[in-house]
């Protein structure tokens, strides 16, 4: 993966050093913006790949050159800021009604529904568009929340061990999520190349996936990656099996929908196992950070809802999504 064009002033500086040795100082950022601000969010993000699949431009030993990380840490202090005020941190709960309030968090989310939207009414480029937006996410499917494995124990670690097991195909390349939406993307004529439409989309699509980072690579933050991943698998099934749906209505064959069929029957499993073993064992060992759990999982629903927000507002009113009104070819 390039390094996408800049989008302000902050990734103006972090990719002209990125492309350079590591070791150079990174000058004080007064770091503005918020959840969707396009600035701050690629270069969160940018930062955050360091770890994962990396840049070509970028030497590997980016990933840990302090200068760069005191520069991300006064992105992330922002970016931290902008979710606590967006999202105010639910209270403790007693670690044996974790689940329950996990439950009802998710019942009462709000927000349009995109994939009925997908089901009954979008076109092909509109789908296509939706699909470039789950790109940045779905190529990498399970990644952050693999962080939390080294970081718990017992039976909240081999919880989480299973579900990331059935994300990585239980060890078949080609049934791991991140390939079968690989499967979808060429289906739909994309380019299903890792980060091939980084470029391409908002900062209220990057930030879906920077809060994973964020709490996966912050072990202060490991109940809210928990209570992430729990709110991500019991909201899940239904938008999955309505996306398979909308494309089929598209003419879509088995393969390009496999990605949706997959999550239909394996979150219906995840979802008990996340609430209630990962979260709700993770909670009786540590009944301090339960309201860390409810947290991540109120992230989780608010960052989906301005996303959803942001696409349908622009599909209503007959434009793209993207940063630019071109589909995809």
């Amino acid at each position: 993966m390039r390094l996408p064009p800049a989008r302000g002033l902050i990734t103006s500086v972090l990719f002209d050093r990125l492309a350079g040795s590591p070791g150079v100082p990174f000058p004080d950022a007064h770091v503005t913006g918020g959840l969707d601000d396009d600035d701050l969010q690629l270069a969160l993000f940018a930062c955050y790949e360091l770890h994962y699949q990396g840049f070509d431009e970028a030497d590997d030993r980016w990933e840990w050159d302090p200068g760069l990380l005191r520069f991300r840490a006064g992105l992330e202090r922002r970016f931290e800021e902008a979710l606590r005020a967006a999202v105010p941190g639910p209270g403790p709960v007693p670690p044996r009604e974790v689940g329950q309030a996990l439950t009802a968090l998710t019942s009462s989310a709000g927000g349009p529904s995109v994939a009925a939207f997908l089901q009954r009414d979008a076109d092909l480029p509109v789908f296509r568009e939706f699909v470039v937006h789950r790109s940045i996410y779905h190529l990498k499917e399970a990644d952050p929340h693999t962080w939390a494995i080294p970081r718990l124990s017992g039976g909240p670690k081999a919880a989480l061990v299973e579900i990331q097991a059935d994300e990585y195909g239980g060890g078949r390349r080609e049934r791991m999520h991140a390939e079968l939406f690989r499967a979808t993307m060429r289906g739909l004529g994309l380019d299903d190349a890792y980060g091939a439409y980084l470029h391409r989309v908002p900062g209220v699509t990057l930030a879906l996936s920077n809060v994973m980072s964020l709490f996966g690579l912050h072990r202060r933050l490991r109940g809210a990656l928990l209570g992430h991943l729990a709110a991500i698998e019991m909201t899940s099934s239904l938008p999955s099996r309505r996306c398979s749906m909308g494309l089929r209505r598209l003419g879509a064959g088995q393969e390009t929908a496999r990605f949706y069929d997959e999550h239909v029957q394996a979150d219906a499993v995840h979802e008990q196992i996340a609430a209630h073993d990962m979260c709700g064992g993770f909670a009786a060992a540590h009944p301090e950070l339960t309201g860390d759990i409810l947290y991540g999982a109120a992230c989780a629903l608010e960052l989906e809802r301005r996303w959803a927000e942001h696409v349908m507002g622009r599909w209503r009113r007959g434009v793209g999504s993207l940063l630019d009104e071109r589909v995809p070819a």
